[in-house]
């Protein structure tokens, strides 16, 4: 009997997690079963600096892009998979802060006991620059809690009062309320892009899986997890 391709390796943004797991079995019975590592993308990034490879990066847009330039990720494979923006999420049952507005965004940042966002993710580097924008870096800093992984645990378990990270990554974690999205004039979109690793020992059907990840079943499962999906392949 022929001996069975090697699973598909991944190095992936936390920002497709929930989607990766639900879709996993749907994809190996098309024979694209893969192994995933997760984490935020410049953590993963660090990692890959550190000589780690693997058959596919799902990363921010521009990690992605920047690693096509430096010729680990190759020229060509790039394919944008879906839109996320940041929100807000409290512990399940607790009271919702109004967030509809800048001014009132603004207000619940300030009344709150404490803050959790991550620490090198897209939303906590924006949630950073953000609060700096305001003007309430100082009060906030003093009450937060920065920390990589799934900031939305701190909330569910009552180490913070508000967490701060990607819906899609929110909506990984059982125990909140998601509040909602920032305010528009306050949102950032990340677009969560794939590219097949230039070492790739199966680059075709690492290929193969990226294509597979704009399909309309797949694209209905980042939709259900938050996520706005960028093109769907029929």
């Amino acid at each position: 009997m022929a001996n069975q391709p090697a699973a598909i390796r991944i190095l992936c943004t936390l920002g497709l997690r929930g989607v990766l797991t639900d879709v996993a079995p749907m994809l190996a019975g098309r024979g694209l079963d893969f192994v995933a590592a997760y984490g935020a993308t410049n953590m993963l990034l660090g990692r890959m600096a550190e000589g780690e490879s693997a058959d596919v990066a799902i990363l921010v847009d521009a990690a992605i892009d920047d690693l096509t330039r430096q010729g680990r990720i190759a020229a060509g494979s790039r394919r944008d998979l879906s839109r996320s923006g940041v929100g807000i999420a409290v512990a399940a049952g607790a009271a919702r802060p109004d967030i509809g507005t800048v001014e009132t965004f603004r207000h619940a940042m300030l009344a709150a006991r404490s803050i959790g966002y991550s620490k090198s993710g897209a939303s906590g580097l924006h949630f950073a620059e953000l609060i700096g924008r305001l003007g309430i870096a100082a009060e906030v800093t003093r009450k937060a809690k920065v920390q990589d992984g799934v900031v939305g645990e701190l909330a569910a378990n009552g180490e913070v009062e508000i967490a701060v990270q990607q819906i899609s990554e929110l909506k990984l974690v059982d125990g909140i309320d998601i509040v909602g999205s920032l305010p528009d004039e306050l949102q950032k979109l990340t677009v969560f892009s794939a590219g097949v690793f230039a070492a790739s020992t199966q680059p075709a059907r690492a290929a193969s899986l990226i294509a597979a990840l704009g399909r309309p079943d797949v694209t209905a499962v980042m939709r259900h997890k938050g996520l706005e999906p960028i093109a769907s392949v029929v």
